[in-house]
C-alpha cells in the first residue's frame, strides 16, 4: 500500500502540515477553547451548553389548556403518530363512558398498519416491475418497507377501515413495545418477495399469477404479525364500571362500532396544514407525496402549504375552544427530554465552540439538517394580552418521566422553526384556503423532506 505522509504543501485541496500548524495555533491562542475541551471531554456537550437562564425562566402554566389524560408511552417503537392520533379522541371516549381516563389500544392499529404497508409495498413493486433494481425509486421502496413511522392521513385510513378497541382488548406485546426484531424479519421477507415478483415477471408470468403470489405473501405476513402482536379482534365483549361505580355493558361490539359509539371523531372535517418555506414549494398550494401511504383503498396524503401565521392562528383557535391538535415536528432540535423543554435558547453552543450555527428553516430542509421526525399533540397555549402565543403545551407519548409528568413546553419561537405540520378542523382555517383543498395536489417525489414519516422513539 502506498504511504500518504503529511506533506508540507497542500496540493489539490489536500490538508497539509502548514494547515495543521495553523489550526493548532489558532486553537491554543484562545483560552476558552481549553476550558471547553476540559468540560466536554468530561461530560456531554449538551450539559456544558445548557443555558441556565432559559431553564429557570420556563414554566408549565398556560392561559388555555385542553383536558387530557395521563401521558402514554410508545416505548421502543416509532408509533408516535398513532399515539398522537388516538390521544386526540381518547378523552371523548372517557367522557362517553363517564371515566376519569381511558386508553385506546395502540397495538391494534399497528397490526393493521404493518399488514397494509406490506400490501402497499408489494403493489408498488408490481407497478414498477420494468424498472432496473438500481433505479432510485426501487432503491427507495426497498429501503424501509415496513417501518413504524407514519403520517396523519395514514392514521385516518387505518381508523376508518378498522376502527379502534380499548387497550385491554388488544394490549401491548413485547414486539409492539420493541419493534426492531419483528420489523427486521418482515422486512427480510418483503425484500425477498420483491425479488420473487420481479423474477416471475421477467419469466413471463401474468398479472393474475403475480396477484396470486402476492395473496400468498400477505398470508405469510399476517401469520408473522399474529405471532408478534397477537390476533386482532373483529368483535369483542365490552363492559365497564364508570367513575361513579355504575356498571355498563355494550355487549358484543365491533371495533368500527366502538369507534362510532364512544369516540365519534369527524375525520372528514380535519385538514393537514404544513409550513414548508423551501423555494421548491409554493404557499397556498396543495401537495401529495408519490409512493407514500399504507392503505391502498384509502385517501392519499394531502398537505396544504401555508404561511406560518395561518397555521399558528388555526392551531391557537382550536386549542382555545378546548380541542387538542395533532402536529409533526423535528423533536431532536434544541430540546431536553428530562426537562421537557423545546426552546431555541436552551443551549448556548456558540459559547462552547466559538462559532455560530446558521441556516434558516428552508436551508435546513434543503440540506438535510431538519425534517419532521415526531408527532405529538398540542394541548395548551399561553397567550399574552394581545392574544399572541408565548408558548405551547405538548402532550408526548414517552411516558410520564420528564417535563411536567410527560407533558412538555414549547416556546413560540421553537414552533416557528421546527414545527412542520398541524391537523385542525376546517372551521379554524381561513375561508380562502379551504377552496384550495378541492384542487388537484401537486405531486412530490417520495424522497422529498415533506415525505418524512413521524417515528421518533
Amino acid at each position: 500500500m502506498k504511504s500518504r505522509e503529511l506533506q508540507l504543501g497542500a496540493e489539490g485541496g489536500a490538508i497539509g502540515v502548514e494547515d495543521i500548524n495553523s489550526f493548532k495555533a489558532a486553537f491554543e491562542a484562545e483560552p476558552r477553547n481549553r476550558a471547553a475541551l476540559n468540560a466536554v471531554t468530561k461530560t456531554t456537550v449538551k450539559n456544558v451548553a445548557m443555558n441556565r437562564r432559559a431553564v429557570v425562566r420556563s414554566n408549565h402554566t398556560y392561559s388555555h389548556v385542553v383536558k387530557t389524560g395521563a401521558a402514554t408511552s410508545q416505548n421502543s417503537s416509532g408509533r408516535c403518530w398513532m399515539f398522537a392520533g388516538l390521544n386526540l379522541f381518547r378523552m371523548r371516549a372517557a367522557a362517553s363512558m363517564n371515566l376519569e381516563d381511558f386508553e385506546i389500544s395502540q397495538n391494534y392499529p399497528m397490526f393493521w398498519d404493518k399488514l397494509e404497508k406490506s400490501n402497499y409495498f408489494l403493489e408498488s413493486i408490481l407497478k414498477t416491475l420494468d424498472l432496473p433494481a438500481t433505479d432510485r425509486l426501487i432503491c427507495w421502496l426497498v429501503s424501509s418497507p415496513i417501518q413504524d413511522g407514519g403520517q396523519w392521513d395514514m392514521f385516518v385510513n387505518l381508523v376508518r377501515k378498522y376502527g379502534v378497541v380499548p387497550k385491554e382488548v388488544m394490549p401491548e406485546t413485547e414486539s409492539s413495545s420493541s419493534t426492531g426484531q419483528m420489523n427486521d424479519r418482515i422486512t427480510w421477507k418483503l425484500r425477498e418477495y420483491a425479488a420473487v415478483l420481479r423474477a416471475a415477471h421477467a419469466e413471463g408470468e401474468t398479472a393474475d399469477q403475480l396477484a396470486t403470489r402476492k395473496h400468498d405473501m400477505l398470508e405469510e405476513v399476517y401469520r408473522m404479525l399474529c405471532i408478534h402482536l397477537g390476533e386482532p379482534p373483529t368483535e369483542f365483549m365490552w363492559q365497564w364500571r364508570d367513575k361513579d361505580k355504575e356498571f355498563h355493558r355494550d355487549g358484543v361490539i365491533s371495533p368500527q362500532k366502538f369507534l362510532e359509539k364512544h369516540c365519534a371523531p369527524d375525520l372528514d372535517d380535519m385538514v393537514c396544514l404544513i409550513h414548508c418555506p423551501q423555494d421548491t414549494k409554493k404557499y397556498n398550494t396543495l401537495y401529495t407525496i408519490d409512493y407514500l401511504g399504507n392503505v391502498m383503498d384509502g385517501d392519499i396524503i394531502k398537505y396544504l402549504n401555508v404561511e406560518i401565521a395561518a397555521l399558528k392562528n388555526a392551531t391557537a383557535k382550536m386549542i382555545k375552544d378546548g380541542k387538542p391538535v395533532w402536529f409533526g415536528c423535528d423533536v431532536g432540535k434544541t430540546f431536553d427530554r428530562d426537562l421537557g423543554l423545546m426552546d431555541l435558547e436552551l443551549f448556548d453552543y456558540e459559547a462552547v465552540y466559538g462559532t455560530t450555527f446558521g441556516m434558516d428553516k428552508a436551508q435546513r430542509l434543503d440540506y438535510g439538517q431538519s425534517l419532521m421526525t415526531h408527532a405529538m399533540v398540542l394541548t395548551g397555549v399561553d397567550l399574552d394580552e394581545n392574544d399572541q402565543p408565548l408558548k405551547w403545551r405538548v402532550e408526548n407519548s414517552w411516558g410520564e418521566k420528564g417535563g411536567d409528568k410527560g407533558f412538555m413546553m414549547m416556546t413560540d419561537a421553537w414552533f416557528d422553526e421546527y414545527l412542520y405540520e398541524v391537523v385542525v378542523e376546517r372551521q379554524y382555517v381561513e375561508q380562502e384556503l379551504l377552496a384550495i383543498l378541492e384542487t388537484t395536489p401537486e405531486v412530490l417525489p417520495p424522497w422529498d423532506p415533506m415525505g418524512s414519516l413521524a417515528s421518533a422513539e
